[in-house]
């Protein structure tokens, strides 16, 4: 008689014997990546996990993350096994205009993050359990990785932040092949090492042999037992396991076997696994375990923010106005949650959790592991908000970009930009995160200069979901300039001075806004006309508006900003107008700067209202 470890075992050997086809049609891929993982993979998707095939937006599905990119091809067979895609279009693995890519994207709406460059699927995991908590939903999150992923920092980050917050919701599931892409991983197949390390770190440990079903089936219902920490499973396998000419050996990462190899390879697979590849598939009827599809959390459309209430000419940092804007964004909508990386004091999200702890996430000095949290979070319908210094978020590059490939939208904020932040020296300032920023596709860039504009930008992305907002915030305070009124749309910009007298246009943002209106006071007593620009969103660009600006005034334009001059404001401009006879200045940080008082700084970088003036007269 049929059991389901026989089901099981079977379901493993088709999902091998696709892996081999798809990427032998493909001509690439990893495929000896995906055979240590076939019975862990199976058991997931035909045992241990609740979740509604024809519904992947069911809000108590239990959730998988293969966080080993490389074997993402075992992914989509299981998903072939499970009823949602075809063979044909297994077989279109790779191509152009299949959604099945080489490591997994939201093209493919089984997907949940990318996690193609490897050390962001443990972080996304944590993010997902903890909005299950949030939500009061009992979901699992399940998560995959391979050993040579475990040398990655951003994963021990991971790991502790998940037994912090004791996320018994979220099981790791760690191929231990032992094999890395060019060598042996650090520790091999020593699956009592990482057991040490993870319990070290408080997690519940399970190892077991990751070819033997009837393990796997045990391990993963024990992990579902109740418990106050997250499970990891250590599996020892084998990398290639069931081609007996490249299991467990070295070299054949990324090896795809050839049409021809098949005709032998294929045979031998099928005497191996005789009583598996022989299933009688009719003795067994499987029925996945579909959670009750109870509502969805609810959406904030189009969400709008309280009236400030700053008054003009009034002293507030930008950074602080942030913090109240988001205190404002929790009322408006209760999917608004914040994360911080130990900085809130500075950041000014204590205001928000001050109102709203339970929806507050301190992430501690792990700028990586929030950023991929904040993923998560998304990816579960919440509208995340994760702050630090600028300066921090460069470490967290790759994970942004990652968010990026896997079309989240999670909302950024870099505090403590420029030059401007004074004697903290050269370390802690954000000189290079417009660039950085700037490089993320559909990544929305934005600047303010006063407590209104910030206020209001904190609602605009809020309501963004065409890609990831950053929002960069100053340290030193600025006057309110603005109504509190006054609207700012992405894609926009200020004409806060103009004239028909005008010799030059000025564009500033941030504190250096600020510092062009002062020039500008000081050319007025001179008799010399500008214009002035708040370029409050540096991305996407409001070329049409700085031209004609730009056409009025001389054409002659000097941009400013407290930033690089690589990759900033004024790059951005230069290549906007690149096509004009638009003569351009840029004034920007062009040295390494050392500590000093903000005004002396920004003299000395030559972005203060003096260098404005001079630049001016110069160009007249």
């Amino acid at each position: 008689m049929s059991t389901l470890k026989d089901f099981l075992e079977h379901k493993a050997y088709l999902m091998r014997v696709n892996s081999l086809l798809m990427t032998t049609q493909a001509g690439s891929g990893n495929p000896t990546s995906a055979l240590s993982a076939a019975e862990l993979v199976s058991c997931l998707f035909f045992h241990t996990m609740r979740y509604d095939p024809k519904n992947p937006n069911n809000p108590n599905n239990d959730r998988f993350i293969m966080s080993k990119p490389q074997a993402t091809v075992l992914v989509y067979a299981a998903w072939k096994e499970a009823g949602v895609l075809t063979q044909d279009q297994l077989m279109g693995y790779r191509q152009f205009d299949s959604v099945l890519e080489a490591h997994p994207t939201r093209r493919f709406d089984r997907s949940e993050p990318a996690t193609g460059s490897i050390g962001v699927g443990l972080s996304v995991g944590a993010g997902m359990a903890i909005s299950a908590k949030m939500d009061h939903r009992d979901f699992y999150t399940y998560v995959m990785f391979g050993d040579s992923e475990l040398a990655e920092g951003s994963m021990w980050e991971a790991v502790e932040i998940a037994a912090y917050y004791k996320l018994n919701n979220l099981v790791a599931i760690l191929d231990c092949n032992g094999l890395g892409k060019s060598t042996a991983t650090m520790h091999g197949r020593h699956a009592d090492r990482y057991e040490a390390e993870f319990q070290s770190f408080g997690w519940r440990t399970i190892v077991i042999d990751g070819h033997d079903m009837q393990e796997v089936m045990t391990a993963l219902d024990k992990a579902k037992q109740p418990h106050e920490a997250p499970t990891v499973i250590i599996a020892k396998t084998f990398k290639g396991y069931g081609v007996e000419r490249v299991e467990n050996k070295e070299g054949f990462h990324g090896f795809v076997f050839s049409k021809k190899e098949l005709e032998t390879i294929l045979p031998e697979m099928e005497s191996r696994f005789a009583a598996a590849a022989h299933f009688d598939a009719s003795t067994f009827s499987w029925v996945p375990t579909i959670p009750q599809a109870t509502t969805q959390n609810s959406v904030c459309n189009e969400v709008e923010l309280a009236v400030p209430h700053y008054k003009m000419g009034e002293q507030v940092a930008t950074g602080k106005a942030y913090g109240q804007a988001l205190r404002a964004a929790g009322v408006a909508c209760a999917s608004v949650v914040v994360l911080d990386a130990e900085v809130k004091n500075a950041t000014y999200t204590e205001i928000f959790e001050e109102k709203f702890p339970e929806r507050f996430i301190q992430s501690f000095v792990a700028e990586q592991n929030m950023v991929s949290m904040a993923v998560g979070l998304e990816r579960r319908g919440k509208i995340p908000f994760a702050a630090t210094f600028g300066a921090f978020l460069v470490r967290a590059h790759d994970q942004i970009r990652m968010a990026a490939v896997g079309s989240s939208t999670i909302r950024v904020c870099g505090s403590h930009a420029g030059v401007s932040i004074g004697q903290d020296g050269p370390s802690q300032m954000g000189l290079e995160d417009i660039g950085m920023m700037r490089a993320i596709p559909d990544c929305v860039v934005l600047y303010p200069s006063d407590a209104i504009s910030t206020y209001r930008l904190v609602q605009q992305m809020v309501n963004y979901n065409k890609g990831i907002s950053y929002l960069r915030t100053t340290l030193m305070t600025t006057p309110v300039i603005y109504d509190v009124n006054e609207q700012f749309p992405i894609g926009g910009c200020k004409v806060v001075r103009q004239s028909q007298q005008d010799k030059v246009c000025i564009i500033g943002a941030g504190v250096t806004l600020h510092q062009a209106l002062e020039a500008y006071a000081q050319l007025q007593e001179c008799g010399i006309a500008v214009t002035v620009i708040d370029l409050y969103c540096i991305q996407p660009l409001d070329a049409v508006t700085i031209i004609q600006a730009a056409n009025a005034a001389g054409d002659k334009l000097i941009t400013v900003e407290d930033h690089y001059l690589q990759g900033g404001l004024g790059e951005a401009v230069v290549y906007a107008l690149r096509n004009t006879a638009i003569i351009i200045q840029c004034l920007a940080v062009t040295q390494l700067p050392r500590s000093g008082s903000p005004e002396r700084l920004m003299a000395w970088a030559e972005i203060d209202a003096a260098a404005i003036v001079k630049k001016v007269k110069e160009m007249i």
